[in-house]
This record gives C-alpha cells, structure tokens and sequence, in this order.
C-alpha cells in the first residue's frame, strides 16, 4: 500500500503509558515489507511470568497462533516477538520454520528456552517470513531493552492501523496496587472469534496462569468478541495477557481477592477494542447496536452482528440514511427468533417503529441530526424475552475498498 493513510476521523489520543515492573521492550525496524517505520517488536518478561491466551477459532490459522497455542499450557513466558507486514499464514512447513527460529533467535537472545517465547506475526498472507531478517535484529533489540516504550511497541505492530491504541488502569489485590497496560492494532479483517488483530496486555500483579486464563477468557467474549469491521475474522487473532508478580502481592485464584483487577482488565479489554472499531478501515462513524428483548443474550448477540455486519445497514450509516427497513431485514436473516409484529427500532434514542409498525406521528428531524454525528446509537427490541446484547462496528465507505483494493501494491 502505497504511503501512510490519514488518522481516522475517530482517533482517540494515547493515555499516558506507565512502565510496568518485570517488562521491558524494544523495537527494531528489520525490513520485513516496510521501509522508513519498525516493524519487529521484542518484549521481555521477568522469571516467572504468567501467560494467558486467547486465539482466532478461524480454521486456517497462522504459524505463530499453531505455535503458542503448543506452548501456552506451560503457563509460563519470558518474552514476545511480534513482526507486522507478514503474517506468516498459508506458508506450510516453511512458516512452522520461521516461527521456530524467531522463537529459538528470542530464547538465545533472553537466556530462556524457546517454549517461554511466545510469537504474533501481522500482515500480508500467502508469503514466506524471511525470519533471517528477525533473527538480524535480535543483537539490536536486546541492546535497547528498556521499561517503559508501549507507545513504540503499539506503532511497531501497526499495519494499516491510523494511529496506536493503548489502555491503562489500576487496580488492588490484597491492600497491593497494580498495574495493568495493554497495546492493540486492528483495523480490517476483523471480526474476533477467540483481525488481523492482535492485542498483549501486560500487568505487575502476581496471579496464576489458571486464574489469569479464566479472567482473559470471558474478558475477551464481552469486548473483541463484541466487535466486527467487516465480518471477516482473521488469520492472526491473537490476544495475550502477562502478569510478571513484580507488584508483590499474594498470588491469589480467590474470585472475591480478584474482583478488583477483572474490573480493570475488563476496562482494558473494552478500552483496546473500542479502539480497534474506532480505526476500522475507511471509518467515519462508530455504531454501537443494543438488541433487547431476545430469547437469550447469546440469541440478542447473533442478532446484532447480523444488523452490525450487514453491507446495506453500515452503507446507509455512511450515507447517513435513517433507513430503518434495513434493519429489520437484517433482524429477520439472523437466523434467531424474531417477529415481525413485536419489533421496535430506534436511532439516537428515537423510536422509530414499535409493535412492527411506524410509530405514529413519527419525525426524522432528530433521527437524521444524529445520524450526522461520529458516534451512532442503534437499539432494537424483539420483544419476545430478557436477552439482551451490545457489539459494536463502524460504517462501510468507500475508504474501505480503496485501502483493501490496494492492500499488495
């Protein structure tokens, strides 16, 4: 893709990042498809470091997701590699190699074994990762290790990203304060199912890989599984969380001691993700869909991607067309129990149509005010029980087509 696209009309500045005690970072700009920028990310971590993982479910997935989801049982990781401009998918054996060796050049470079490394790779698919040029980089990364550099580590893996994306909180267990920052990149091909989108969050608390796997796990369902640009879930989902115990609190699986750091990280999680929608490629509008009133929320949720996913619904928001009938034709193809005679649909706040008709007396006027603005509220009611759902997405413009029209050139 031929020079950097324009920052997307919903960019969010970056939180200042605060260094996080047992990880520090490095980037390196190895060449691998950009030219000008870093592209090779090397995080360290301290002994004894937890990891918790969460990866794509789409079946042909990349030769770093194969290769951590064979060392996350361990529940232990000294460092991270990531590369952005080749994903490193669809390369059979020769990409089983290049993760191999990447892990291999990481583990020599940080005195571990390869099984605490862990990998992600983002890019382009099909083509072979020239892991000698990562393997180059390693004496200049180890060099630079240094706490603190989130902001570089969140612009090195960016591919057709428009800005960086960071979170950070705090948190307390057992009277201790602790940490927690997290980096994301994702912009299309995204529709989360654990875009190419890849997130690392890392904390200073002490918590078993058990607890922090858990936690991760239904953390991710509510914020990157809520989520979707374009329908397509990638290649390289991958999400990583690492707790490096150098806060020195008491390592607890207690859910009651933990409540306060799911709280954070649940914010962290909603936080990245919300980031991701907001860069979504050729993005004007964040959408936020509600459904209500469903037989279940797992029925309300597939509802909702099907109104957040559908081409006529998101270009009707580009073109910011109060165009409700669309959304009751994306309410019916979900698949999931609906009728006609009980839905209600509103925009901005405005009841648009109840019962399955126009509401009488009905006026566009505040409907199509909101609709002019970056931030789009969409609520529908089945009316056919308690379920309920929120995802959230972006507008489809042509934005979209020229950047992923032009994707290899």
């Amino acid at each position: 893709m031929a020079g950097p696209l324009p920052v997307s009309p919903l960019a969010l500045p970056l939180p200042v990042l605060p260094p996080i005690a047992g990880v520090r970072l490095a980037t390196a700009e190895a060449g691998i498809r950009y030219h000008g920028r870093t592209d090779v990310l090397l995080v360290e971590l301290a002994e004894g470091t937890a990891v918790a993982g969460v990866f794509t479910k789409n079946l042909c997935p990349g030769a770093p997701v194969t290769y951590c989801r064979e060392v996350l049982p361990g529940g232990q990781a000294r460092g991270l590699v990531v590369n952005a401009g080749n994903a490193n998918v669809f390369t059979g054996a020769a990409g089983a190699r290049a993760a191999e060796e990447t892990a291999q050049a990481a583990a020599a470079t940080l005195g571990t074994s390869a099984d605490k490394i862990f990998l992600a790779s983002t890019g382009v698919i099909g083509e072979r990762l020239q892991a000698q040029k990562i393997v180059a980089a390693m004496g200049g990364l180890k060099a630079n290790l240094a706490e603190g550099g989130l902001e570089a580590a969140a612009r090195a893996i960016m591919t057709t990203d428009t800005f960086p994306k960071a979170a950070t909180r705090t948190a307390r267990i057992g009277g201790v304060d602790v940490t927690i920052a997290g980096i994301a990149k994702g912009s299309g091909m995204i529709a989360p199912d654990m875009a190419t989108m890849l997130s690392f969050i890392f904390t200073d608390a002490a918590i078993p890989a058990p607890a922090l796997q858990a936690m991760l796990s239904k953390g991710v369902d509510h914020t990157f599984n809520c989520i979707t640009i374009d329908s397509d879930t990638s290649t390289s989902d991958t999400v990583l969380l690492f707790a490096t115990g150098q806060a020195g609190n008491v390592p607890t699986e207690d859910p009651g001691e933990l409540a306060d750091f799911r709280r954070a990280l649940q914010e962290v999680l909603h936080d990245l993700a919300m980031l991701v929608v907001r860069d979504g490629e050729g993005a004007q509008k964040l959408v936020q869909i509600t459904v209500e009133g469903a037989v279940s929320n797992a029925s309300a949720k597939r509802i909702a991607l099907a109104i957040a996913n559908s081409p006529l619904v998101k270009t009707a928001i580009a073109g910011e067309d109060a165009n409700w009938g669309r959304i009751v034709m994306a309410v019916g193809k979900a698949g999931e129990p609906a009728d006609r005679d009980k839905l209600g649909v509103a925009v901005g706040g405005v009841w648009m149509a109840q019962a399955g008709g126009v509401v009488p007396g009905y006026d566009e006027t505040p409907v199509v005010k909101h609709m002019q603005g970056r931030e789009i509220e969409i609520t529908v009611e089945i009316g056919l029980g308690q379920g309920r759902a929120t995802v959230w997405t972006c507008d489809l413009t042509h934005g979209y087509i020229d950047i992923n029209g032009s994707y290899r050139s």
